[in-house]
């Protein structure tokens, strides 16, 4: 665990871009504050490794089904056209996922999704619960 870490300190850290949904086997799940592709959320890791490769077989099978989970919940509550993965690190070093809803009729269909689109949908925490709400219950589901 590193305490600088936003995933791993959480509170303060984390809440600057992100806003927990939940706690599952190999991760946690937050909603990604910047909400232009609704629905965008993180799969951080429970263990503070850079890499995929650093994590043992049972781990990284464990992190993946959660990503797919995840993957799933976003395609129930928010229909979106595709979702799109990215797996960055190189500031962050603390192996997490983005999963970002690409809608047909939105902006930034067709290529890779920006990580932080000039803020055009910054939610609020209201704004953020109620969404996280509603990949709550389909994870759940």
């Amino acid at each position: 665990m590193d305490q600088n870490c936003a995933y791993c300190a959480k509170g303060e850290l984390v809440a600057k871009f992100g806003y927990e949904v939940c706690e599952l086997g190999a991760s946690t799940v937050y909603l990604f504050k910047e909400q232009s592709h609704p629905g965008r959320c993180i799969v951080a890791s429970k263990h503070h490794v850079s890499e995929m490769i650093e994590l043992d077989k049972e781990e990284r099978e464990a992190f993946i089904e959660d990503v797919a989970l995840v993957a799933k919940a976003i395609h129930k509550a928010f229909s979106p056209d595709k979702v799109n993965y990215g797996m960055y690190g190189d500031t962050g070093h603390h192996l997490h996922m983005h999963l970002c809803p690409k809608y047909k009729d939105e902006f930034e269909w067709g290529g890779t999704f920006a990580m932080d689109p000039n803020l055009k949908k910054l939610a609020t925490d209201e704004e953020c619960e109620e969404v996280a709400a509603k990949l709550r219950e389909a994870i759940l589901s």
